[in-house]
């Protein structure tokens, strides 16, 4: 496996709604890592695309979120590549990094497409999750067998930065610690 080039990341942030989050496992801890890296994204230059679940019943993504989304794909399917996602992809950007809700849903069946179509897809582990803890972990062991890479917050931002001597490297490393 090779090191993760910001100079050829997305970051996927999936279904992050305002009526969704609160019955999410540990949903606000989910969001604040979410909201993390993606202002690292924003410091690195790296897009980031939003989507959202049938928004017209659950709502929109919330707005620290939408604020930070280039792009937002609205969907009805589960798999965000069918239903336009693959387009909103930036050329030349392989490395596809997703978080969000529902891991056994949403982000599973997105990431499992987005392997198939020869993407090298990471999933957050600690930006994702389910309702129940346990659909949670048992998506995650199905993504890493899958040939999704499992990472953290930290290991990707750090990853992204490359070194500290990296020009945004103060202010990333003001967002990780916050």
């Amino acid at each position: 496996m090779v090191k993760i080039n910001p100079n050829r990341s997305t970051l996927v942030l999936i279904d992050l709604q305002s009526r969704l989050m609160p019955v999410i496992h540990q949903g606000e801890e989910v969001l604040k890592q979410c909201i993390k890296i993606a202002k690292i994204a924003k410091l690195l230059d790296i897009h980031i695309i939003g989507t959202e679940q049938s928004p017209q019943s659950l709502g929109h993504n919330v707005d620290a979120i939408a604020q930070l989304c280039k792009t937002t794909v609205a969907k009805d399917h589960f798999d965000a590549c069918q239903d336009g996602l693959i387009d909103a992809l930036c050329k030349n950007r392989e490395h596809l990094i997703l978080a969000g809700c529902e891991t056994h849903v949403c982000v599973m069946q997105t990431a499992l497409e987005l392997v198939r179509q020869n993407f090298k897809v990471s999933i957050l582990v600690d930006a994702v999750g389910s309702r129940r803890s346990l659909d949670r972990d048992i998506a995650l062991h199905r993504l890493g067998s899958s040939g999704a890479t499992l990472l953290t917050t930290e290991m990707l931002a750090f990853e992204w930065l490359g070194n500290a001597s990296n020009e945004s490297f103060k202010d990333a490393l003001a967002i990780i610690k916050s």
